[in-house]
């Protein structure tokens, strides 16, 4: 409702007139950054986008923090997260969605480190692989890229299951 005219009013409190923005110009796709074409490009070692994925370093984390984590000698718990990190997230971006614990069970229990049955050869396989996975960002790349679709697809209790067979889930 409009103030009425006999009504004193502060100079504060006056309607001030608006500043009007210029339109902006057209926006080009031009910085070196951008993603050109249909889609986002796919290849080894590009990793796999997915909404809401700083979630799944969370989720990783959950089973160093609850002790489930079997770790042979001389194996540190953050190359395990970081090496299962990855294949977590490629898995979850598999199906589109953001990552949930099941992604993480899978991740664990194919390199073994859910079950202290785990095979030895197994654990002897992926001892040089993540060995100080956490601080290179291509050996986490070369882990998550020796894990096919196909296996990813599986449902985590089949891979616990099939551990035994761990050269058949793999890329050995």
């Amino acid at each position: 409702m409009a103030q009425p005219e006999y009504v004193p009013v502060n100079a504060d409190d006056r309607v001030r007139p608006t500043e009007r923005l210029p339109v902006p110009d057209g926006w080009v796709a031009d910085r070196p950054g951008e993603i050109k074409g249909v889609g986002i490009p796919t290849g080894k070692r590009l990793g796999s986008p997915g909404p809401d994925q700083g979630y799944g370093l969370k989720l990783a984390r959950s089973y160093v923090e609850k002790g489930k984590l079997v770790l042979a000698d001389g194996e540190h718990a953050e190359d395990a997260v970081a090496g299962c990190l990855g294949v977590a997230l490629k898995r979850a971006s598999m199906f589109g969605r953001a990552p949930v614990i099941y992604d993480f069970e899978l991740a664990y229990a194919l390199w073994g480190f859910l079950d202290a049955s785990a095979p030895k050869e197994l654990v002897e396989f992926r001892k040089p692989l993540f060995q100080s996975a956490s601080h290179h960002y291509w050996d986490q790349r070369g882990i998550v890229d020796r894990v096919p679709d196909s296996t990813l697809r599986m449902q985590p209790a089949d891979v616990r299951a099939r551990v035994s067979e761990w050269r058949s889930l793999l890329v050995v």
